[in-house]
């Protein structure tokens, strides 16, 4: 279970006693992409299917495939009677917002929103700035040529978010560094776009770029896989990518949106489900970086240790990562 840090509205339970598992009826309405993205819907996928593992619970899904079904999915949902929705992305917002006023007696939740308000609906946030520092550690002990870059997909604070902390992680590690950085564009196609992301990656590498970062959803699987082709090292997001391009990726920057799909579920279905945002860094365990047997040969044991350090501190406040969203703007 999440340690989670809780403000907005609505904080008591809704109600008493854990509901019967035959009564109880989850929904997820996943985005662009599909859940299985290997990226954040992916993501999200895995905490969905551990709560049906451990529950035997079934969990009704949609996945959209344009904008003008999300709010389409979300009201059939509960109308079908769903005990609980949960919505994929901050581009679902608006469409939640507007279900969850009309459904006040459904809970609802969705991840990567925090600006709403609804007595019946949880929010999760991310601390992005905090694990993108970690693989910006990782990237600068693991280059060569002290130029590393970023592809994100559409250019927005969020993802504005994910580069300044990886820049912040790169220059605290090696000052005289270079952090190449490309958006894929401006409208959510960027999103889906792994040709753009193939073309973005392979002139930074041509600029000296040797470790290249993406928070870019469908958009990275061409980043993961141009950077291989070219002999250079990815560092993956959302899930661990390193079965995109085994031996290439160096690492992911994890958003634990697995554990909030499985803790949206597991706290309604025992009537625990509380209203409000849900704010998740490094401490609450909700962004971390990969560090197993798969990438051992590439982020080698003093790589981690350097990461792992770097990691203790922020959780203890020694080194505190600037949040883009705080004044929209970057130190680096």
């Amino acid at each position: 279970m999440l340690k989670s840090l809780m403000v907005g509205v609505g904080m008591a339970a809704m109600a008493t006693g854990a509901i019967a598992q035959d009564d109880f009826k989850p929904a997820v309405v996943f985005d662009l992409g599909g859940k299985f993205d290997k990226s954040f819907n992916e993501g999200v996928w895995n905490g969905v299917k551990r709560f049906m593992d451990e529950t035997g619970v079934e969990v009704m899904e949609f996945e959209v495939t344009n904008e003008a079904q999300r709010e389409q999915a979300i009201t059939r949902m509960a109308q079908r009677g769903a005990s609980v929705v949960l919505g994929v992305g901050f581009s679902q917002a608006d469409a939640i917002d507007k279900v969850a006023q009309e459904y006040p007696d459904t809970e609802f939740a969705i991840i990567d929103v925090s600006w709403l308000d609804r007595p019946n609906l949880r929010q999760y946030a991310f601390k992005e700035h905090e694990g993108s520092y970690l693989v910006g550690v990782a990237a600068a002990l693991a280059s060569e040529t002290g130029t590393v870059g970023f592809v994100g997909g559409m250019d927005i604070p969020l993802i504005q978010k994910f580069l300044c902390g990886y820049k912040q992680g790169v220059m605290a590690t090696n000052a005289d560094a270079t952090v190449l950085a490309n958006m894929t564009g401006t409208t959510p196609s960027a999103w889906n776009d792994p040709t753009k992301g193939a073309e973005l990656t392979r002139s930074q590498i041509d600029r000296g770029a040797d470790v290249v970062y993406h928070a870019a959803g469908g958009t990275g699987l061409g980043v993961i896989r141009a950077a291989a082709d070219q002999g250079k090292l990815a560092i993956g997001v959302d899930s661990d990518q390193y079965s995109v391009a085994p031996g290439s990726v160096l690492t992911s920057m994890l958003k634990r949106v697995d554990n909030a799909a499985y803790d949206t579920f597991m706290d309604a279905m025992n009537d625990e489900f509380t209203a409000g945002v849900q704010i998740l860094g490094i401490k609450e365990e909700g962004v971390d970086y990969v560090a197993d047997a798969d990438n051992e040969n590439l982020l080698t044991a003093e790589m981690r240790e350097e990461v792992d350090a770097a990691k203790a501190a922020i959780v203890a406040g020694e080194i505190d990562v600037h949040n883009y969203d705080d004044d929209k703007a970057c130190p680096i």
